[in-house]
C-alpha cells in the first residue's frame, strides 16, 4: 500500500515539475524583458534539478543527485553571471 502511495506522489511531483518546466519554457522565450528571460531560465534549471532529484528516488540511482548538484551549481553561477551583466553591462571587469 505504502509503496503505491510512493508511486503516486513521485508521478504527481514529476507532473508539476514537468507542467512548470514548460510554463517557464514559454516565458523564456516569450519574455518581454531580459530580466523575465533569466527568471525563466533559474526556474527551469531549478525545474530540470527537480526531476532528476524526483528521478533519482524512483530509481534509487545516486547517478542522479550528482548531475543535479552539477546542475545547482552551474544554474547558480549562470544566474549570477547574467544578473552581473544585466546590471553593469559587462560580467568581468577590467
Amino acid at each position: 500500500m505504502s509503496l503505491m502511495i510512493l508511486n503516486g506522489a513521485i508521478a504527481f511531483a514529476l507532473l508539476c515539475f514537468t507542467l512548470g518546466l514548460g510554463c517557464a519554457a514559454i516565458r523564456m522565450v516569450r519574455g518581454p524583458t531580459a530580466q523575465d528571460r533569466i527568471l525563466a531560465l533559474d526556474t527551469v534549471y531549478i525545474d530540470g534539478m527537480l526531476i532528476l532529484l524526483v528521478l533519482g528516488l524512483r530509481f534509487e540511482a545516486g547517478l542522479y543527485f550528482d548531475v543535479a548538484l552539477l546542475i545547482a551549481l552551474f544554474g547558480f553561477v549562470g544566474s549570477t553571471a547574467l544578473a552581473k551583466f544585466l546590471l553593469r553591462g559587462e560580467v568581468i571587469e577590467p
